[in-house]
């Protein structure tokens, strides 16, 4: 295997690895916790969520790979913030689906924005093309900030 699949195969693996950890806390609360909540108009269906949220993980795991072959040295700052990103994703299941807080969870997605448009400023300065990499993941997130919001109001 050449070093530029082993690059992308590696950040794609962590970005997926993230999104393993925070489903653990949230496909067991779906039918149970989660089915009995009042939820916002536009909800998707449940189906919806596991692909979209893997071909998300799976852009971002491309940007930290382009990122990681390119060829600069002050790259701490944009692997901080990836890290920092992915953490408050995972952190945000954890909250929301497995300790049934959906304000505290508020609170945390709306760090989580921040991260995401702080790590693409710092990948864009790198590598100008990861915006577009990072735009979907960034407008679900938002989307999924509206439901979030709607479930801690209407509950």
């Amino acid at each position: 295997m050449s070093k530029k699949i082993s690059i992308f195969a590696f950040s794609i693996f962590v970005s997926l690895i993230a999104g393993g950890i925070g489903s653990i806390a949230t496909i067991p609360n779906i039918p149970s916790w989660y089915a009995q909540l009042d939820k916002p108009p536009l909800l998707p269906p449940n189906e919806l969520f596991g692909p979209v949220w893997t071909a998300l993980y799976i852009l971002i795991g491309i940007a930290l790979g382009l990122i990681i072959l390119h060829k600069a040295n002050n790259k701490k700052g944009a692997y901080w913030w990836f890290g920092v990103q992915l953490a408050l994703n995972t952190l945000w299941s954890v909250v929301f689906f497995g300790l049934h807080q959906p304000w505290a969870a508020a609170v945390i997605i709306v760090a989580l924005i921040v991260s995401i448009v702080v790590t693409m400023k710092k990948f864009h300065k790198l590598v100008p093309a990861t915006l577009w990499l990072f735009l979907p993941y960034l407008a679900w997130v938002c989307f999924a900030t509206y439901l979030n919001v709607g479930v801690a109001v209407l509950n």
